[in-house]
């Protein structure tokens, strides 16, 4: 899931609040399902009570799941983390933010936010039971309210990487042995672990009839397991790409053409060279990149018709890389702009800027690839 994925419909202490697409499903069912049970529990209610409750009810669960993302976030705001966006989905709420904490303290506090912020909204429902007793309505609400986040609360504490519990226990072995990437293979493996138990413990549910729990807790498990396996490969290529940069793996052949050429005779270019990428050219002036990408946005009976500078990306609108910028932060870059490749340009704090080199994705897959067979590199010194 991207930063951002799904439709804004917020934006609380600067942080964009977004609903996935999937978040629609799982609202849908949670209020059939809560309407059902009050159905069940309390016949003497009208149809409007049980449906109006359970929406109710359904509304206010949701809000506990943002209430427990927001707890994260402020707690990463208060270290200058920057937060770029909470979602809620189908498994309930992910908050992004900008970098990892830099201290293990940082990551034990922001992880633990979020498991304390929902045994206190626990503890206001159960208090609202206590406190309108005769209201049935109320304390029917109330009650599932404070069951259901302290599950969430005690679930969220399961030592599986990327729950809270899996971050807590990041931060306790970062702190001890002062190796992240360590303490990071540690929770994964953990993550692994609480995984395969609830995906065991879902093939029994299913085995004793309770088909739609076993299912449910299958697919959690999944998850989680996905989960911890991209963590602990993040932390191997941290690992890989850490002491490189940009010009340690950008080609220093730049092929140009010219912005007068027509499209098909672009894609000749590309056909004939198998280079997907081009500076464009006006002259002696670069005036923008072209890619495989921007001729395929264009339909092929219009490229006879139409110019390489009609369909490229414009200079002002190019992401561009220093020589010294660090491998893994260009790949993120790479990774969230959604493209292949980045001219590498030198001096431009200087006002003479000029590209130096090309880096792609594939150059630095190939030095991923190329260290993970060859293993770390020891220096003859």
């Amino acid at each position: 899931m991207t930063p951002g994925s799904g439709f804004k419909v917020a934006r609380i202490f600067g942080i964009p609040i977004y609903l996935h697409s999937t978040w629609v499903v799982i609202f849908a069912l949670s209020t059939f399902s809560l309407g059902t049970l009050f159905t069940q529990k309390y016949p003497h209610w009208t149809t409007m009570q049980h449906w109006g409750v359970g929406l109710l009810t359904s509304l206010l669960f949701f809000g506990s799941v943002l209430f427990h993302e927001l707890a994260h976030s402020v707690v990463a705001q208060h270290y200058k983390i920057r937060v770029v966006s909470i979602t809620l989905f189908v498994f309930g709420g992910l908050a992004r933010i900008a970098r990892d904490p830099s201290k293990a303290i940082q990551e034990f506090n922001i992880a633990i936010a979020g498991p304390l912020a929902s045994a206190f909204l626990a503890g206001v429902f159960l208090a609202t039971t206590l406190l309108f007793p005769s209201s049935q309505m109320t304390r029917a609400l109330a009650t599932w309210l404070w069951q259901t986040n302290a599950a969430l609360a005690l679930f969220n504490l399961l030592p599986g990487f990327p729950l809270d519990g899996g971050r807590i226990l990041r931060a306790i072995v970062w702190g001890i042995t002062k190796d992240h990437s360590r303490a990071t293979r540690v929770a994964g493996t953990s993550g692994k672990l609480v995984a395969y138990g609830l995906m065991a413990g879902g093939g029994f549910f299913f085995l004793k009839g309770d088909w739609q729990s076993g299912i449910w807790l299958a697919f959690i498990g999944w998850f989680l397991l996905n989960a911890a396996q991209e963590s602990v490969a993040q932390v191997a290529m941290r690992q890989t790409l850490s002491g490189l940069n940009a010009a340690d793996v950008m080609s220093h052949e730049i092929p140009t053409v010219e912005g007068q050429i027509a499209l098909e005779e672009y894609g000749a270019e590309v056909l004939r060279t198998g280079r997907r990428c081009h500076l464009v050219l006006h002259g002696e002036r670069l005036v923008g990149m072209m890619n495989v990408h921007m001729l395929n946005s264009v339909p092929r009976e219009e490229w006879a018709h139409n110019s390489v500078q009609s369909a490229m990306i414009p200079r002002e609108r190019i992401l561009w890389a220093a020589p010294e910028e660090p491998l893994l932060r260009l790949l993120e870059r790479l990774l969230a702009a959604d493209i292949n490749q980045m001219p590498v340009v030198s001096g431009a704090e200087n006002g003479g800027s000029h590209v130096v080199g090309m880096v792609t994705r594939d150059s630095i897959l190939r030095v991923v690839q190329n260290r993970a067979e060859l293993g770390p590199v020891v220096s003859g010194r």
